[in-house]
């Protein structure tokens, strides 16, 4: 995992980002004081003003040499496991290193207090806040009485248990009630909702205690039976959500309810679904359907995003001085008046919101009528650890590329081939024993009982104990031989395997990784998507299948694995700089 976290973080802090698509942003050579802001994706846009903004400031002004601020993005959870590890930033490029860090919560630096140090994270404080809210297609939120009724997470949870589904509120066509949560290991969003969950099963709206969190197990289960998959960003889900939305001509069967922050809602509804950096002259489409926020009746935690100068060795003290003065700058009221303006709550009660929190967006500035407050920092850790209990069961194909152009080089002394072996062998630990995994290998001149062109490594059953086995099973790979590429071929044989075992119980999934287009197979992309595109229609299917691709190096058909991902509902990875194959390929299992 540290190795994962290594390179997840030196891909955001310098170049592209493969599960967002960002850049990294230099410096440039102006002899002013270079500070580094590590940051959760949705501020990147907003902190490029704020520094933009600071060199005209009194607090810049108050420095005995200029200074230069640049946001780099890194997801909250994957800079707390860093700055936990001890070990220096991973980043080629010192002036990247971060001297501020300020993640979506000081849910994040509390644990890195109470797992390192507390002087590593300095003395955090926050300069802007958003609520935690559930996004709904605006007519699906209607159908449940949306806006004059308040919508609690137990109403959510017994829509979740109907066999009706949908259907309970004379609605029918719409299938079953689906939930997307993000991955709370890597997600402020995904953290507050399980917190949110415990705090509706106790009744609490105070206080909630380790205990509180034990008892809602069976709650929280309960709850985490809608979800359809997790995720290591909410972008990522709004982003299929979006393109479903935009060509479909009735909406999206994708998703019910989105966890999400208010401000990725906001984002969402003016057409950036991914929060991604706006560049100058870039139009936004908004969404056909937008969603509207639900702010939970029994209340909802905030994301306070806290700013804090980091107590690394790496910050000169020439640093810490620009760096605190940044801070300060950030409470400012020139500096609370931008942030409305990327959907963002100031502190500054006398700074307006302004035109975009309001209905019209999809948001209601006069909620969240209840606050819940963030609790100690051992119940968060309790609810962590019962996530990884509660959480849906999975049931995982692995479909491997083995042809041979998997031989070729990605330029750290591995092959295409060790990439995958290794990314694959990473994230074994992430499955439970109960969880459900496969692994398959395709190219020509291969057979086996599932069919021409396939090679069965291990057929899709409960791990159990044989994560070591499976390891080993997946080095035996690096003797194989390696021929053609039919991936449509391999693809239909591996969904309509998974279509034929899939339960409503568990999240269907398939990773496909491929370095290259078809060349071998027997039928058309087009054929092909319309066989495994025929469930993912409105209303959907109890057991879904969903397909996950990775294109995987530069030769990679990223076109024809996009409409794969996309006819069931999943999602392209993109690992075009094959040396981040373990990156990327961790992305991807955070889904289930």
């Amino acid at each position: 995992m540290a190795a994962v976290v290594a390179l997840a973080l030196a891909a955001c802090t310098g170049g592209d980002d493969p599960s967002t698509g960002e850049q990294g942003q230099g410096f440039p050579d102006d002899g002013c004081t270079h500070i580094a802001i590590a940051t959760s994706s949705e501020k990147v846009n907003m902190l490029d003003e704020l520094a933009s903004a600071f060199k005209d400031s009194p607090e810049h002004e108050g420095l005995e040499t200029c200074a230069t601020v640049r946001p780099t993005n890194v997801s909250s959870g994957n800079a707390t496991r860093f700055l936990t590890s001890g070990e220096d930033w991973p980043s080629d490029d010192r002036t990247l290193w971060p001297t501020l860090w300020s993640p979506a919560s000081t849910v994040w630096t509390d644990r890195v207090a109470a797992a390192a140090d507390q002087s590593l994270v300095g003395e955090p404080k926050s300069f802007t806040r958003t609520p935690v809210v559930f996004g709904m297609p605006e007519p699906m939120a209607e159908a449940l009485g949306w806006p004059e009724k308040p919508i609690s997470i137990t109403d959510l949870s017994r829509l979740c248990q109907d066999p009706a589904g949908w259907g309970s509120v004379g609605k029918d066509i719409w299938g079953a009630f689906k939930i997307s949560k993000t991955n709370p290991n890597t997600s402020t969003t995904g953290l507050s909702t399980i917190l949110m969950q415990s705090y509706e099963a106790s009744g609490k709206a105070e206080g909630l205690t380790s205990g509180d969190v034990d008892a809602a197990a069976a709650f929280s289960r309960v709850f985490e039976e809608c979800v359809i998959h997790y995720g290591d960003t909410t972008g990522n889900v709004l982003s299929t959500l979006y393109d479903e939305t935009q060509n479909g001509a009735n909406g999206s069967a994708y998703v019910s309810a989105v966890a999400l922050e208010e401000t990725s809602l906001l984002n969402y509804n003016q057409g950036n679904p991914d929060s991604h950096t706006v560049q100058p002259g870039e139009t936004l489409t908004p969404p056909k359907t937008k969603l509207v926020a639900v702010y939970p009746s029994a209340g909802s935690m905030w994301s306070d995003n806290p700013v804090t100068v980091l107590g690394a060795d790496w910050v000169t003290a020439e640093q810490r001085t620009a760096g605190e003065a940044f801070a300060e700058f950030l409470q400012s009221n020139a500096a609370q008046k931008i942030l409305p303006e990327y959907g963002f709550r100031p502190l500054d009660e006398s700074v307006p919101l302004g035109d975009l929190f309001s209905a019209k967006f999809g948001v209601d500035p006069a909620q969240p009528a209840v606050t819940l407050p963030k609790p100690e920092v051992d119940v968060i850790s309790t609810a962590i650890d019962q996530w990884t209990q509660v959480r849906k069961p999975s049931s995982v194909l692995e479909l491997i590329d083995i042809s041979g152009s998997m031989d070729e080089p990605i330029g750290d002394g591995r092959s295409r081939l060790d990439g995958a072996i290794e990314g694959a062998q990473t994230t074994l630990d992430h499955f439970r024993p109960t969880d459900e995994i496969g692994v398959w290998a395709f190219t020509t001149g291969v057979s086996s009982d599932e069919g021409e062109n396939i090679q069965v490594l291990r057929d899709v059953t409960a791990l159990a104990s044989d994560g070591e086995k499976l390891d080993s099973s997946l080095d035996d790979l690096r003797y194989a031989q390696r021929n053609g590429t039919p991936l449509y071929d391999s693809v239909l044989l591996a969904y309509e395997a998974m279509r034929e075992r899939a339960e409503p119980g568990r999240i269907n999934a398939i990773v496909v990784l491929s370095d290259g287009e078809d060349t071998d197979s027997s039928i058309s992309l087009d054929s092909l998507i319309a066989k495994i595109g025929k469930s993912s229609k409105e209303g959907g299917d109890e057991a879904p299948v969903r397909i996950f691709t990775i294109a995987y190096g530069e030769g990679a058909d990223p076109t024809a694995l996009q409409r794969i991902a996309d006819a069931t509902g999943g999602q392209l990875f993109d690992a075009s700089n094959a040396e981040r194959i373990d990156l990327v390929f961790a992305s991807v299992i955070n889904n289930f």
